[in-house]
């Protein structure tokens, strides 16, 4: 079941500024719950030199994709120094815009780090890929409008008889 609190991606100024720091807290809180979950879904299934890609999924199952990216795109970017994370991932990272937060910094707080950081990048390759496949799997307006020639069904209107008589 996703967690029904939706990312906020302004700043915390700009949250404060116009009424929003609810907004802004809840998501923030969401941010933390979410960076423990990575943390205890690699923990809970990494065994023999290995990561079960599983982990991934009840993570996403929980919060979504947008918020699991956010919170990795998040601490990916504050280990830019890290070798064992991968220059893709490096990358993929610096495409996701961070919202600094309010009164200090408060993203520190969502950063994974109670495990390996080579771990770290193994859950976020798992993460992408599964994202895209699932992307592949959703069919594109284009490919509807292929499907059915670019038409759309319409329905007849009725004749009209006995209409005005010249």
């Amino acid at each position: 079941m996703k967690e029904q609190i939706p990312l906020y991606s302004y700043s915390g100024e700009y949250a404060y500024e116009h009424g929003e720091l609810k907004q802004f807290h809840a998501s923030y809180q969401a941010n933390v719950a979410c960076k423990e979950a990575i943390e205890q879904a690699i923990s809970d299934h990494y065994g023999n030199n290995r990561l079960d890609a599983s982990c991934v999924d009840q993570v996403v199952e929980r919060f979504g994709y947008e918020r699991v990216f956010y919170v990795l795109a998040n601490t990916v970017q504050r280990k830019k120094w890290d070798g064992r994370i991968s220059r893709d991932n490096k990358e993929w990272a610096k495409t996701v815009q961070v919202t600094p937060g309010y009164g200090g910094d408060k993203n520190a707080y969502f950063v994974v780090d109670r495990c390996n950081p080579g771990l770290t990048d193994l859950f976020i390759t798992i993460a992408r890929k599964n994202h895209a496949l699932e992307q592949e799997k959703k069919p594109s307006v284009r490919d509807s409008l292929k499907r059915n020639n670019g038409r759309q069904e319409h329905k007849a209107k009725p004749k009209v008889h006995g209409g005005p008589k010249r």
